[in-house]
């Protein structure tokens, strides 16, 4: 719901300031005067393209700001608000026009593209007049409010999610498809590949063992040296070796250990030496045979670790993802070894889910035709009372024979004639922008809608008058006492019905042209729809006309809000 509208250095206002109350608003004021610059500026707000030329003369760049209580938002706008992390008590829509014609969007102080700016004008703000935003032209709205007002829309989501699902399983037989129209061959070529990879039987760890043992046969000859010398110096030179000096210190040791026990530890330390020493030369002799025995050894490892990198090479990875290679090349092959039966699998899912859909969609189908019946009756009994006696408004319910949709298997169409004797023709074609508004307004009161945006209606009172604008003007105040509506009317009966109406002036001041707005009391009220009745001299019997006008309306305080509710997360 539209709490405050700020408008600077737009069109011919320099600053203005709205704030708008549950309930019916009626603009009123002069032609010209600026009123429906006020609706250009909430076009603006909600999407609409910008320009240069919309920025006050003199003013560098225009901007617009709108504040929304969003606490009782319906479930399409909460949710769109939580998919944007925009959750809040209010949202701030604020827009701001350069003098290079270029302009700049944000919600809640983030900046966003003029697409989602688009998005969420759609959902806060419903346009009814000769302007782009006429959300009753649109085939997907007037979708909306058919089923809205049938109760259609649990058996629309039903069918929607069926659609997915089918949507789903027809990508999975496509993708099934694809891969068997080549089984043949890529079978082969699996098959071959799994088969020498098999083949190759590369052990766990194997190609680590292999190639540390490349490199210690590499340096035999240098590690035999080594190895022997080592041998030499601890046990096998007969001069001097580190296993005689051991065993020499012993017996010197145990020659005295008697005499002071602190030699104890040590002759024990000194006997572990000895038995290392002579097991440091055991080991050594045996690498020192294994080494001469490793020759032929040499080329076996040469060979092995040659088949394992060709391997590696042919199928592109690194020698140690060969296992990962082989893996992944076994579990393809079982995937297209399996590709018939899966597709049957999906060939038979897809037949039963898409027979769902279409007892779904024919269901809703059936349903959509008889609430079509209703809501045109309805709307061509409002039509009478709004000046369009002899019209008649149809909904078309046409069945498609394409694929499957998830809207349904139907198109809608809002169908009008406007007058007796005239043809049906789509309502987007209507010409008259008075005419579309109060069809508009018609099919907002018929349908019952729970409209929870901030409806406009412009020109709603073109070309009428009498007791037909009287009739315009308390649909109106019906719209309002369910949300809110802002009005803007030339037409005292349709202003006389507003809960809250404001006067817009234009100014000339200092050479500059300005528009003003303020919001009337009782008593200025009468004197406004005075003036409206009676022109420039406002008489006593105008006024009276206008207390008439306003006693006919009931309470002039608008509705109370509705209670707040906890919107659901």
């Amino acid at each position: 719901m539209l709490n405050v509208l700020q408008i600077r250095d737009f069109a011919i206002i320099d600053t203005l300031e709205l704030t708008v109350r549950p309930g019916l608003t009626v603009l009123t004021g002069e032609t010209g005067a600026g009123k429906s610059i006020l609706v250009d500026a909430l076009q603006l707000l909600a999407g609409a393209r910008a320009g240069a030329e919309m920025i006050r003369h003199g003013a560098e760049r225009a901007e617009l700001s709108a504040t929304f209580d969003v606490r009782t938002a319906p479930a399409e706008l909460a949710q769109w608000l939580e998919q944007q992390a925009l959750g809040a008590d209010e949202l701030i829509v604020r827009r701001m026009i350069s003098a290079d014609g270029r302009s700049r969007a944000w919600l809640n102080g983030q900046p966003v593209p003029l697409q989602l700016l688009r998005e969420a004008g759609n959902l806060l703000i419903d346009i009814h007049g000769q302007h782009e935003f006429q959300s009753l032209t649109r085939a997907v709205r007037q979708r909306e409010l058919l089923d809205e007002y049938g109760g259609l829309e649990a058996r629309a989501a039903e069918v929607a999610e069926t659609w997915r699902r089918w949507r789903e399983l027809q990508s999975s037989q496509n993708t099934l498809a694809d891969a068997a129209r080549d089984r043949g061959a890529r079978l082969d070529l699996l098959r071959h590949q799994v088969g020498e990879l098999a083949a190759l039987e590369l052990g766990a760890g194997e190609l680590e063992r292999l190639s540390e043992e490349r490199t210690r046969l590499a340096h035999r000859g240098r590690l035999a040296q080594a190895a022997q010398g080592a041998l030499a110096l601890l046990y096998q030179d007969e001069s001097h070796n580190a296993h005689g000096a051991v065993g020499r210190a012993l017996q010197s040791l145990r020659g005295v250990v008697g005499i002071d026990a602190h030699l104890q530890p040590i002759v024990a330390l000194a006997q572990e030496a000895e038995v290392n020493l002579r097991e440091a030369a055991r080991e050594l002799e045996r690498y020192v045979e294994d080494l001469e025995l490793d020759t032929a050894r040499q080329n076996t490892v040469e060979s092995r670790l040659a088949a394992i990198e060709d391997l590696a090479r042919k199928h592109r990875v690194a020698p140690a993802e060969l296992p990962a290679r082989a893996a992944q090349l076994g579990a393809d092959l079982a995937a297209l070894e399996r590709t018939e039966l899966d597709l049957e699998a999906v060939r038979a899912e897809l037949a039963g889910v898409l027979a769902q859909y279409r007892r779904q969609a024919q269901g809703l189908t059936r349903a959509r035709v008889a609430a079509a019946a209703a809501l045109g009756a309805a709307v061509s009994e409002h039509m009478q009372k709004l000046g369009m006696a002899g019209g008649r408004f149809e909904v078309g319910v046409t069945e498609h024979a394409g694929e499957p949709a998830a809207h349904g298997a139907d198109d809608i169409e809002f169908c009008v004639s406007a007058n007796p004797g005239q043809p049906l023709r789509p309502l987007a074609k209507v010409a008259s922008g008075g005419e579309l508004s109060r069809l508009s307004l018609a099919v907002e009161v018929a349908s019952s809608a729970r409209e929870t945006r901030c409806m406009v209606f412009d020109e709603v009172d073109s070309g009428i008058g009498g007791a037909v604008a009287e009739i315009v003007g308390r649909e109106l105040r019906i719209l309002g006492e369910r949300g809110q509506v802002l009005c803007v009317t030339h037409l005292p009966q349709v202003a006389s019905q507003g809960h809250q109406q404001m006067r817009v002036e234009k100014r000339a001041d200092g050479g500059a042209t300005r528009t003003t707005l303020a919001e009337l009391d009782a008593s200025e009220r009468i004197e406004e729809l005075a003036r409206m009745l009676g022109g420039v001299d406002v008489t006593d019997s105008a006024r009276a006309h206008a207390r008439a006008l306003l006693a006919g309306t009931g309470p002039l305080e608008p509705p109370r809000p509705a209670k707040r509710a906890a919107r659901r997360r």
